[in-house]
């Protein structure tokens, strides 16, 4: 009878790594998240980066660059209204438009928000890799970058 060692196998397959990368990946956002608690959803969020990113925008280009439905933005965009985090203004050369911006509140939460992710994931490679993981880790973002983008 063969016994198997204990403790993590080396998996070469394709499929193997990407399955333990998205495993990996998803424990790392509820993390950052977890720092992060407060009254927006991640969709909620998710506006308000891109609002703070790309500049105003109308829901339909929000809904495109979201790839949700229009109806989803229109309502998440309402909810982060109420909020106080959104403004909507008439659009410069289509009066049938709206122009989402974020307002000096909504810039407010997404520095915040950043900043309180950016803290925990440092504190995280500061208290659990080695100085070579934390450079063996900055060589991968530019791969993980690839990975994300369209």
């Amino acid at each position: 009878m063969t016994s198997r060692p204990s403790g993590p196998q080396p998996r070469a397959g394709i499929h193997d790594i990407a399955e333990e990368l998205q495993l990996a990946v998803g424990m790392l956002v509820r993390q950052v998240r977890a720092s992060a608690a407060g009254g927006v959803s991640l969709s909620q969020m998710s506006v308000l980066k891109r609002l703070d990113r790309d500049g105003a925008a109308t829901a339909a280009d929000l809904a495109r660059a979201e790839k949700i439905r229009p109806q989803s933005v229109i309502a998440t965009v309402n909810s982060l209204r109420a909020e106080g985090y959104v403004t909507r203004t008439p659009h410069p050369t289509d009066g049938r438009q709206l122009l989402v911006s974020l307002t000096d509140r909504g810039r407010a939460l997404v520095r915040e928000r950043r900043e309180a992710g950016h803290g925990r994931i440092a504190e995280l490679m500061a208290g659990r890799l080695t100085a070579e993981e934390q450079r063996l880790l900055a060589e991968a973002v530019p791969l993980l970058r690839r990975l994300a983008e369209d």
